[in-house]
C-alpha cells in the first residue's frame, strides 16, 4: 500500500499556479505581512462557479445547456440547482430547476484559476481589468462573467443562448488586503 502511495505522489501533477503559490507567493506574503508561521499564510480554498438560467426556468433543454458549457467550463460535472421555494411573481415553482453551479478544489481550482486569468479574461471585450472592490470583507473576492463564451473550450457555433456566471475565489484570508495581495501573488488583473 505504501509503494503505490509513494508512486502516486512522485508522478502527481502539479498545476502551474500551485507551484507558484508554493515557492513565490508564500514567502512574499509571509515577508509582506510578518506572518511567523508559514502555515498562517492564506491560501486558495475553493473556487464556486454559478450560472443562472434565468426567464427560461421552464425549458429543461436550457438547463441542460448550461450545465453542459459549465461542465466543459470546469472539467467536473455542473451540479443542478433548483427553487426552494414558489414564488408567483417570478412564475417559480418549487423544486424547478434555475441554475447550475461547481465547485473546485486542490488541482482542479488552480488548473481554473490559471485558465481564467491567462486565457478568459483577456479575450473580454473591452476589457481592463478586474474591480479591486468586489472583496466581500472576509477575504473572498467574487466576480461576474456576462458571457460563457470567452472560454475558449466553448464552441461559439455549437451555443444556443450567451449566459453569464458568478465565479466566487474563497480564500482563508481574513483581510480584504490579505485576499487582494494573494490575488495579485497569482496575476489577478486588478484595475490599477
Amino acid at each position: 500500500m505504501a509503494k503505490t502511495t509513494a508512486a502516486k505522489k512522485e508522478g502527481a501533477y502539479t498545476p502551474r499556479l500551485q507551484t507558484v503559490y508554493e515557492k513565490e507567493v508564500r514567502a512574499a506574503m509571509q515577508k509582506q505581512f510578518n506572518y511567523k508561521n508559514p502555515m498562517m499564510v492564506p491560501k486558495l480554498d475553493k473556487i464556486v462557479i454559478n450560472m443562472g438560467v434565468g426567464e427560461n426556468v421552464n425549458d429543461s433543454k436550457t438547463i441542460q445547456a448550461a450545465a453542459s458549457d459549465l461542465s466543459l467550463i470546469s472539467g467536473q460535472k455542473a451540479l443542478v440547482i433548483r427553487s426552494k421555494k414558489a414564488i408567483a411573481g417570478f412564475k417559480l415553482r418549487e423544486n424547478l430547476p434555475i441554475g447550475c453551479k461547481v465547485t473546485l478544489r486542490k488541482q482542479r481550482m488552480y488548473e481554473f484559476l490559471d485558465r481564467l486569468i491567462n486565457g478568459a479574461l483577456p479575450r473580454v471585450r473591452d476589457f481592463r481589468g478586474v474591480s479591486n472592490k468586489s472583496f466581500d470583507g472576509r477575504g473572498n473576492y467574487a466576480l461576474g462573467l456576462k458571457e460563457q463564451i470567452v472560454f475558449p473550450e466553448i464552441n461559439y457555433d455549437k451555443i444556443d443562448q450567451i449566459r453569464g456566471m458568478d465565479i466566487i475565489i474563497v480564500t482563508t484570508a481574513q483581510t480584504d488586503a490579505e485576499a487582494k495581495a494573494l490575488l495579485t501573488g497569482f496575476n489577478m488583473p486588478f484595475i490599477k
